[in-house]
């Protein structure tokens, strides 16, 4: 990221300035906690060692040294990687507390030696520890060089610019309809997603050519609408659109490619063959595509559209499967997943693709709730690794670190992994939509979400989650009007969302329009069943209404303990609790919804108006130092 610029501080509050962000990484890093409980615990050790151990049992005194130099190591060592892995920037992906701790490990442990040495009589030893220990602790440095130097994937090193994405103006764009199926037994809709997803995928690598995401060109599954209209909807010029046919191990695709603008047929073809041919028929429809458009191929773009990231027909179709069953989004249609990916993992052995639906698929168990613990993100962390075990350079495995770093840890370190996925795909659609969200709504820098959403508004116009984010910027940069008009579009797009439903209760609140808020609330209870969104909205109500006790009750520790796991929930936790007027629960959940990165200092000081209980606090205008630093400072 680039740092921002701003005005030059006066040089009196340089030193303030930086002695606050020492102290707040300190916090942040438990570093004084640390340090408290080595000094606590290792006066208690070193005493007893002494007075029992040596006092009492006659061990050498050399003991003690022993273990003063034990303890010395164990802390440096822990205050150095508490320091250094949250360190946001790793230029040439060095990792300081990965070289370093080992190196204080391997002194510590030499000095020990020598003294145990001592202690036992052998004697001249001294020298040789102290070259093994040297030559060990050269070859971990150069080993770890060469390990970093051979991951460290080029794309990814490249810092995202944002301002780029304003270049990247392909004139030629295309959407790849849902391909047809016209399969005897009407069972290969699977099967028919998975060409037209490849075939996005391919034709996404052609820097020439703007392609409509597979989540908006699905909208126009079974559509009767005409080419034209179609295209105008998307403002693309190229369609491409086709259909499969499968019966046994018989395989016919057709593919028929359209100028909108006068609705003529550029390119038409058939190809059959065996589920064997599958892969070769995907990259033929591809090729033929960029043929047509007369569009020259970059090298690396022809090697793109040639990788095969699966290539077994029994394992790709398990994969599919999956996929189908995730985008349902059900508990039982993700259980579903999960079986048909193993058994494509059983078939094929490790591939980046099975590993990516993987992970994705236990995300989404946690993210929806099905199974939201800390087992469930490990899982979909473990599958991650394996993905960029195998594919280093893998935009999708940045995107699921930053998905999986938005629930574990916090926002800020999240962004950094979008941020890689989109220096490697600048149209990866989902990583544009959580960096946008990640700018403008947690960091509270809606300029630079505004090119983002552009560009998604470009390749994915008809996804309502690009909406909801745009919404959601408006709402918390105190543009009401505008973001309640947004949300009221999103309704008639999703009428029974119950997310949407529960962000516009709050965003009806800070406008004081309570009998909207009631009315929204009751049709989230009648909807059914009692989420912990449709809880925390009816907590909303009740304390709109002055029911501080039925607010407090209906709070079930389930809706408590899933919005405080949530990346977006924490601060709408602190509101309830501050409108409550419960002052110690809304800054445990302020401090919560700070520490996982929520650094929007505009909406925390003055626009939040549920905050009016506890601003006159020294505890929150303490935090909003912090918070308001961190915000000024923010590297874009």
């Amino acid at each position: 990221m680039s740092s921002r610029k701003g005005e030059t501080a006066p040089s009196k509050n340089v030193k303030e300035s930086s002695l606050k962000l020492f102290l707040v990484k300190l916090r942040k890093r438990h570093i004084i906690e640390t340090l408290a409980a080595f000094i606590g615990g290792g006066w208690l050790l070193i005493e007893v060692v002494e007075r029992l151990l040596v006092g009492h049992y006659r061990f050498p005194a050399e003991t003690i040294d022993l273990t003063v130099i034990s303890v010395i190591g164990a802390l440096l060592s822990t205050l150095i990687w508490r320091w250094f892995s949250s360190t946001e920037k790793r230029p040439g992906n060095v990792k300081v507390e990965v070289l370093i701790v080992p190196l204080i490990i391997l002194v510590a442990l030499a000095i020990d030696l020598n003294l145990i040495f001592q202690i036992a009589g052998i004697p001249g030893k001294k020298l040789l520890i102290g070259i093994i220990a040297f030559l060990l602790g050269i070859a971990w440095i150069v080993f770890k060089s060469l390990q970093w130097a051979a991951s460290t994937p080029d794309a990814a090193v490249k810092k995202f610019n944002i301002s780029k994405l304003a270049e990247i103006k392909p004139e030629k764009s295309i959407v790849v309809l849902p391909f047809a199926d016209l399969s005897p037994q009407k069972d290969q809709e699977y099967f028919c997603d998975g060409m037209t997803e490849e075939i996005i995928t391919d034709l996404s690598h052609v820097h020439e050519l703007l392609v409509i995401s597979r989540s908006s060109a699905m909208t126009f599954k079974g559509t009767t609408k005409k080419i034209p209209e179609i295209a105008g909807e998307l403002k693309t010029r190229y369609v491409l659109e086709g259909s499969v046919r499968k019966a046994g191990n018989d395989l016919r695709i057709a593919a028929q490619l359209i100028d909108a603008t006068n609705d003529a047929h550029i390119w038409v073809q058939k190809f059959s063959g065996t589920l064997d041919d599958v892969f070769d028929i995907q990259e033929k429809v591809s090729r033929s595509i960029v043929d047509a458009l007369k569009i020259k191929l970059s090298s690396g773009e022809n090697i793109k559209i040639s990788e095969r990231p699966i290539d077994n027909i029994q394992a790709y179709e398990c994969y599919l499967k999956a996929k189908r069953e995730m985008f349902a989004g059900t508990a039982d249609g993700l259980n579903r997943a999960l079986r048909d990916l193993e058994a494509g993992l059983d078939i094929l052995g490790g591939n980046v693709l099975l590993y990516q639906g993987m992970a994705e698929a236990h995300l989404q168990h946690y993210e929806y709730g099905i199974k939201a613990d800390e087992e469930t993100l490990q899982s979909a962390e473990d599958f991650t690794k394996k993905v960029m075990s195998l594919k280093p350079n893998s935009a999708e495995g940045y995107y699921l670190l930053g998905r999986i770093e938005r629930f574990r840890g916090t926002v800020i370190k999240a962004m950094k992994h979008f941020e890689n996925a989109l220096a490697i795909d600048p149209n990866h659609s989902s990583a544009l939509l959580f960096l946008a969200a990640a700018y403008g709504i947690q960091a509270g820098k809606a300029s630079l979400a505004e090119p983002l959403l552009r560009r998604l508004q470009e390749i994915d116009p008809l996804t309502p989650l690009s909406l909801f984010v745009s919404g959601y910027i408006q709402w918390v940069e105190g543009k009401l009007d505008h973001a309640l008009l947004t949300f009221q579009n999103l309704m008639k797009m999703e009428p029974e969302s119950v997310m949407i439903k529960f962000f516009m209760a709050y965003l009806l609140a800070w406008q004081k329009n309570y009998d909207q808020v009631f009315s929204l609330v009751d049709q989230m209870v009648r909807q059914g069943p009692h989420e912990s969104s449709t809880l925390w909205s009816l907590a909303l109500k009740y304390a709109l209404q002055g029911e501080k006790k039925k607010a407090l009750d209906v709070l079930s520790k389930e809706a408590k303990k899933y919005a405080w796991n949530d990346p977006e929930s924490p601060w709408l936790g602190a509101s309830i609790y501050a409108l409550l007027d419960e002052k110690e629960e809304a800054f445990l959940w302020l401090e919560h919804a700070i520490d996982r990165g929520w650094i929007n200092y505009p909406m925390f000081a003055e626009r939040n108006p549920f905050f009016a209980n506890i601003r006159g606090e020294d505890r929150f205008k303490k935090l909003m130092e912090r918070v308001k630093y961190e915000w000024e400072h923010f590297e874009e």
